[in-house]
């Protein structure tokens, strides 16, 4: 009777484990899912295939991407999709829904939506964002924003730590050798002469082609961009210009004023004279601040305290009486003050 009652009690508890066991496998499954959208997400935001730029959406920055370049990016990268296990052979539109569902990514609307004077249709990349209505899928004129954090680059830690040394090097710049001074201020006047040579022929090269093909044309269009890969950065040719051409009273009036602005500088431009003593000024403070060093700086203090030892020596002798005390003084409070020496003429 025991074994019969015992024997009934573990085919009852079995059922209750059993249950228990595949609702844990459930939830496990449901978290491993959800791992793995997460596991997906951050991996198509650091695939720089995907093209993505950076938006103001309720005075936050955020990445975005464009709904039209959603499909394309799975369609020429099947590798990305097989993170995504049982779930790879949804198409773009579910595995957008999925993750709008989970709050990894937002759909995000154009703010400015008229066009601006001289174009003909509106920016594909907008400075401004906010939260679309409806959140769903869409090609149609759709962005949307990423919103977890990106995880951060093994180099970009190192570079966080390094800035501050860096600033520090920068602070103990006077107290340099004269040698390193002269390589630190050559390399940074060459970088700035780059910098601004560069710019200076890519403005030249856009008036140019503006007042004579009447096209926009900039050299390195990506040059001052914030957000941008390397390779974009350094792309030469630019893309076609979107707008309408300019007209051409419009060329001829910033052709005119260009010249204007050229003889107007000719005009006033220093004589050799005043060029040579800038450049003589100019080449004083560079020598000051190469030639600098702390033990001049010292010396120099020690010459200034000198004169101020030996004014303070002169007036207040080592030698003499400092209470005061003086056999020639007299006090003037004992009583005992000299006598007034003209004495009183009577009348005769």
């Amino acid at each position: 009777m025991t074994k019969s009652v015992t024997e009934k009690r573990r085919v009852r508890r079995a059922p209750s484990n059993t249950v228990r066991d595949l609702s844990d496998s459930v939830s496990k499954q449901s978290a491993e899912k959800k791992d793995v959208y997460q596991i997906f997400a951050e991996k198509v935001r650091d695939n720089k295939q995907l093209k993505s730029r950076w938006a103001i959406m309720q005075e936050t920055r955020v990445e975005y991407f464009r709904g039209k370049d959603f499909p394309v990016f799975l369609r020429d990268h099947q590798e990305v999709k097989e993170i995504l296990g049982l779930d790879k052979e949804l198409d773009a539109e579910e595995i957008i829904n999925t993750l709008l569902r989970k709050n990894l990514i937002v759909r995000c609307d154009r703010v400015v939506k008229t066009l601006r004077p001289g174009k003909k249709k509106l920016s594909s990349w907008p400075a401004h964002l906010g939260i679309h209505n409806e959140q769903v899928f869409s090609k149609e004129d759709a962005f949307f924003a990423w919103t977890f954090m990106k995880r951060r680059a093994l180099w970009q830690t190192i570079l966080s730590f390094l800035w501050p040394l860096v600033a520090l090097a920068m602070c103990l710049f006077p107290v340099y050798p004269y040698q390193v001074k002269i390589v630190v201020l050559y390399s940074c006047a060459g970088a700035l002469l780059f910098i601004v040579a560069m710019l200076s022929i890519r403005a030249a090269i856009f008036g140019v082609i503006y007042v004579i093909l009447g096209k926009r044309l900039w050299i390195f269009p990506n040059i001052n961009a914030e957000e941008t890969t390397f390779r974009e950065l350094i792309r030469f040719c630019p893309k076609n210009s979107e707008g309408e051409p300019p007209k051409w009273t419009s060329r001829l009036f910033y052709a005119v004023l260009s010249v204007l602005v050229i003889l107007l500088l000719r005009h006033h431009a220093p004589d050799e004279a005043a060029r040579a003593r800038y450049q003589s000024k100019v080449s004083n403070i560079i020598d000051e601040m190469l030639e600098w060093s702390p033990k001049l700086a010292l010396s120099g203090m020690l010459e200034k305290q000198q004169p101020l030892v030996n004014a303070t020596e002169k007036s207040h002798p080592m030698g003499g009486n400092w209470s005061g005390d003086s056999k020639d003084a007299a006090d003037p409070s004992d009583g005992t003050a000299d006598e007034d020496p003209v004495k009183d003429v009577s009348d005769t």
